[in-house]
């Protein structure tokens, strides 16, 4: 089959797209066996370290995280696929520097059974480890049953608050802690126009007729929220707005990070035309933007559409947020 996209093997994407990462950052970080992202960093490193898990096809996230500030190492499976949960253990004893290591798993049900099978093996052989799931996806749940939403962007601005914790020394109970409460003061909303296909096949993940939107839109294609007639920036950008507020419970005089994430074929262009609408609409309500991010952060292949994420601040998270990082895609 072509699926007209410049690769070669369809079952040596991944490797490749590594391989490729690697060649592009030599002084930050290198790839070994099992597809296993590492920080250069790490060699040196004297504190808490920060593991994460995921499929590949995603990409910025999650590899391209990986460095000093953010992931320390990166498991990566398959496209859109976990990896295996002795490749995450393997990647847990490598990140083992005597003061712990916190494992971030997406909430989705291949990763949560590898992160809970690692944490398993983890415990039994008295490694200091723990986890956090991200799961502030508001369309496929109600905040009352947050177990069964699924994680989308939050997770890399949490990369950034944990790892900035990290490098000024706090401890892995701390760590925890901060990223519990940073994970539970974030909601992300999706909306999809044009959905993806799957490198290695060319599948279609959804159909969506030409005019036509669905807000909600899982990671992969997934449904979870509604379909509706193509809607202007503001429309959609309001509709979306008010559903993370109502989420949050988010109140004038309240500060927060937002995040518009492209899913791979939404224009620059656009996202600042929605950030915008959001910032003026915020404003309005007399909630206040502190922290922000344009851009393509967690893709989906080709697809058409973008996150909007929002997560509650305070002085604290804010100087996590602005502390200095390098990472492929990420530097401040």
């Amino acid at each position: 089959m072509n699926l007209k996209k410049f690769i070669n093997k369809p079952e040596n994407i991944t490797s490749e797209l590594l391989e490729g990462l690697a060649l592009a950052n030599p002084f930050l970080l290198e790839v070994k066996p099992n597809n296993l992202v590492i920080n250069k960093g790490l060699k040196t490193a004297n504190r808490v370290t920060i593991v994460a898990l995921g499929g590949s096809g995603n990409e910025p996230a999650l590899e391209g995280f990986v460095g000093e500030g953010m992931i320390d190492i990166a498991v990566v499976g398959d496209i859109f696929a976990a990896p295996g949960h002795k490749a995450v253990l393997e990647a847990l004893q490598l990140a083992d520097k005597g003061k712990g290591t916190l494992l971030v798993v997406l909430n989705h049900a291949a990763d949560m059974l590898v992160g809970t099978r690692t944490m398993e093996e983890a415990n039994r052989i008295g490694m200091k480890v723990s986890m956090v799931v991200t799961r502030e996806d508001v369309a496929y749940a109600p905040r009352c049953d947050a177990d069964r939403r699924r994680g989308l962007v939050g997770c890399v601005p949490l990369y950034k608050i944990v790892g900035a914790a990290a490098a000024l020394g706090k401890s892995l109970h701390e760590i925890t802690a901060i990223a519990q409460d940073f994970a539970d003061n974030m909601a992300t909303i999706a909306v999809a126009n044009k959905t993806a296909t799957h490198p290695q096949n060319g599948s279609a993940f959804a159909i969506l007729g030409t005019d036509e939107m669905e807000i909600g839109m899982g990671q992969h294609g997934e449904g979870g929220g509604g379909r509706h007639k193509m809607k202007t920036a503001d429309e959609t950008a309001i509709l979306m707005t008010d559903l993370l507020i109502d989420d949050l419970s988010l109140c004038a005089g309240e500060e927060i990070m937002v995040i518009v994430n492209g899913t791979g074929a939404t224009t620059v262009m656009e996202m600042l035309i929605i950030f915008r609408c959001v910032h003026k609409y915020l404003s309005s309500k007399g909630i206040r933007i502190v922290a922000n991010w344009v851009e393509e952060v967690l893709t989906v292949q080709e697809q058409a559409g973008f996150q909007l994420f929002f997560a509650r601040m305070n002085e604290q998270y804010l100087e996590y947020w602005n502390a200095p990082a390098r990472t492929p895609y990420l530097v401040r």
